[in-house]
């Protein structure tokens, strides 16, 4: 074990004690990364790495991302030492209430952190994206001499992200695509936290990666001229990514070393004593930053800076050379979220969406197809796909060209059947300042569920098109029919979920997408043809933009109100019709969206839903669960508290009971009568 006798060494172990002290202090926290990781991220961040602490949002920096996200103390070392707004005081909060250094990396809190890493795989997934979104970006707007766009995405990555499914999806399509400025380093220390991975896993990795169509390279993860060497290899090519292989120690120097009990809890007093003598590291002072060391990383500042000068000069000849491409790419970069200002769309950007008569009945997934395009055509940064549904999802954007292997400027990704790393990608191209869309049938939300969580917890713009939202997809069967997808969407905190009912409110819903800043947004949407509603007869689609609006209304105070989203706003409609033939007055609310609704005004809320009203009936082709704060204690519930069967879908509607005459026969009910 090389002492701390050299600056070197001494870089390293500064970086090392940093993450056991914080560890320490916080009695909680991953030591084991830090430790064996410290020697390759010296080099990496001192020699390869292309920043500039001063400004973490600068268009061309290099991405890295820390996958192993339970390692962050890391993470928060290297950007305290090389000089980001990360004072030490923050390292001693390792953990704490309100630091900006949390157990794992948060995007948006921590300067210099790409994304929020954790869940193991989907910081793989989201640098598959970051890397896409580069290679993206150069292709379009990069000219002979003007290399505008030129960076690289560089992961950290341990064994759960090469076993967890999602990060063998994103790999698996990196590779088909040839992302060359990819570059992911495998921590290969053969620890979990339950023991050896030999208990779990004994696939041949590089194999694996080699058939995905990546470049393998291995080092010894602690020896500093070794990873020298292999990382100049790592950065030497751009023809395919690279997945380089560190033999690594979990908990390197410590009495821990090569054990679980190095992964996820404190070395402990006895232990750190030992590791530091080891290291020739004083006991105290803890949270020790020698001098030399951090004048030596600080050097930092200067590279970037410098960096970031060049560039700007690249950028201004590249200006005056290409003035329109120049101003449609600081718009797009300017939708880079680390920037604080969101995507920029441009003036007139929805002047030519389609409007629909009512004399034919539209799928909103057709309709929304249709406004898509539209909007495609002139917001440059919309970009995305379908995982090998576009022809059903309707989501193709027509003659914008597709993203293949080696050819990047396409705006149709096909992500193939990999709904996991789908949603990982997204997040990825959102991070980077495209504003990405991505679709499958709605069951298969459940795929891209842990990806959609985490874009609601970054705050990123995302769209994603549901379609086939209910049993109205008919004959496939309950295997493919959601029945708790709308509930367990509408549980993600900071998630805006949109059911249409109809080919205008589509319309509408696209542009409430689009205007839409700090979180993502779903589009639920229709198989099968539903009715144009008449707008000189019934209230306008633009109402969806307050997520609930009376529909139709009755003279005078109603009898009951029926609450209704996407295809059975029709039958609620219906509904109405029946009653009022036997007296019963009855007003429809069209509530497309539960979250825009609550963020009305009181005022609003009591008009459309009025207090003094209670008897209420909710319809909606999905389970209760959630209705009864808008339908209150008095009210009722016609939904799908099972899953659904295979059939045509008007025999599934009937026989589920989403017709005007059962949902008729329930409001009696409800009203006594």
């Amino acid at each position: 074990m090389p002492r701390a006798d050299d600056l070197i060494a001494r870089c390293i172990h500064t970086i090392q004690m940093l993450a056991v002290d914080a560890v320490e202090q916080a009695h909680s926290g991953h030591p084991g990364l830090p430790l064996e990781a410290a020697a390759i991220s010296y080099v990496l961040w001192t020699r390869y790495l292309k920043y500039n602490p001063a400004n973490p949002a600068w268009p061309d920096r290099d991405r890295f991302v820390l996958s192993a996200g339970h390692g962050s103390a890391l993470l928060y070392a290297l950007l305290h030492l090389t000089g980001y707004d990360l004072p030490l005081d923050e390292l001693r909060r390792f953990r704490q209430w309100d630091s900006r250094t949390p157990g794992h990396p948060e995007y948006g809190l921590t300067p210099g952190v790409e994304t929020t890493t954790g869940p193991l795989g989907q910081g793989l997934g989201n640098a598959v994206g970051l890397a896409l979104a580069e290679a993206h970006l150069a292709a379009r707007f990069n000219r002979p001499g003007h290399a505008v766009i030129n960076h690289r995405t560089v992961v950290i990555a341990s064994d759960g992200d090469m076993m967890e499914g999602v990060g063998y999806e994103a790999a698996s399509l990196a590779g088909h695509l040839r992302l060359g400025k990819l570059v992911v380093i495998y921590l290969d220390n053969g620890i979990t936290i339950d023991g050896p991975t030999s208990l779990t896993f004994s696939d041949d990795v590089a194999t694996r990666y080699q058939s995905f169509g990546w470049r393998v390279l291995r080092m010894d993860g602690t020896d500093v001229a070794g990873i020298d060497r292999t990382l100049g290899e790592a950065f030497a090519s751009t023809e395919r990514p690279t997945l380089v292989i560190a033999r690594t120690h979990i908990g390197w120097g410590s009495p821990k070393q090569d054990t679980s009990a190095a992964h996820g809890e404190p070395l402990g007093p006895e232990a750190v004593r030992i590791t530091k003598e080891r290291l020739g590291w004083p006991l105290e002072p803890t949270f020790l930053v020698p001098d030399e060391v951090r004048a030596h990383f600080r050097q930092a500042i200067l590279r970037g800076a410098a960096a970031e000068v060049a560039w700007q000069a690249q950028w201004d000849a590249y200006a005056a050379a290409y003035p329109q491409e120049a101003a449609e790419l600081q718009a797009m970069l300017a939708g880079d979220p680390s920037t604080g200002s969101g995507q920029r769309l441009p003036p007139g950007w929805d002047a030519d969406l389609p409007a629909f008569p009512p004399e034919r009945p539209v799928a909103t997934r057709v309709a929304g197809g249709q406004v898509m395009n539209a909007l495609a055509a002139c917001v440059p940064a919309l970009i995305g796909g379908s995982a090998d549904l576009a022809a059903s999802n309707r989501t193709a954007l027509k003659g914008l060209g597709e993203v293949k292997p080696g050819d990047y400027a396409g705006r149709n990704i096909h992500f193939g059947v990999r709904e996991h790393a789908m949603g990982a990608v997204l997040n990825g191209l959102a991070l980077h300042g495209l504003l990405p869309f991505g679709a499958t049938f709605m069951v298969f939300s459940d795929y891209m569920r842990p990806a959609i969580r985490l874009a609601a917890m970054m705050g990123l713009h995302v769209i994603y098109i549901f379609t086939h939202d209910s049993i109205g997809l008919g004959e496939d069967g309950p295997t493919h029919q959601p029945a708790e997808h709308l509930a367990a969407l509408r549980a993600i905190p900071n998630l805006t979920v949109i059911r249409p009912a109809d080919a205008n409110e589509t319309a509408v819903a696209w542009r409430v997408a689009l205007e839409r800043r700090g979180g993502p947004t779903v589009l639920a949407l229709t198989r099968q043809n539903v009715p144009v509603l008449d707008r000189t007869k019934l209230a306008p689609a633009e109402g969806l933009r307050r997520g609930a609006y009376v529909l139709a209304d009755t003279p005078g105070r109603p009898d009951v109100i029926l609450i209704a989203t996407g295809s059975e706003v029709q039958v609620a409609l219906g509904a109405r019709d029946l009653l009022a033939a036997e007296g019963i007055a009855a007003r429809v609310v069209n509530m497309p969206s539960w979250e825009l609704f609550d963020e009305q005004p009181p005022a609003y809320r009591d008009a459309v839903l009025p207090p003094d009203v209670t008897a209420r009936l909710a319809v909606e082709a999905g389970v209760a669960q959630g209705w009864q704060r808008y339908v209150g204690p008095a009210g009722d519930v016609v939904a799908l508290d099972r899953f659904g069967a295979s059939a045509p879908y008007q025999v599934l509607m009937r026989e589920f009971g989403f017709t005007p005459e059962h949902v008729a026969g329930r409001v009696k009910s409800l009203l006594g009568r």
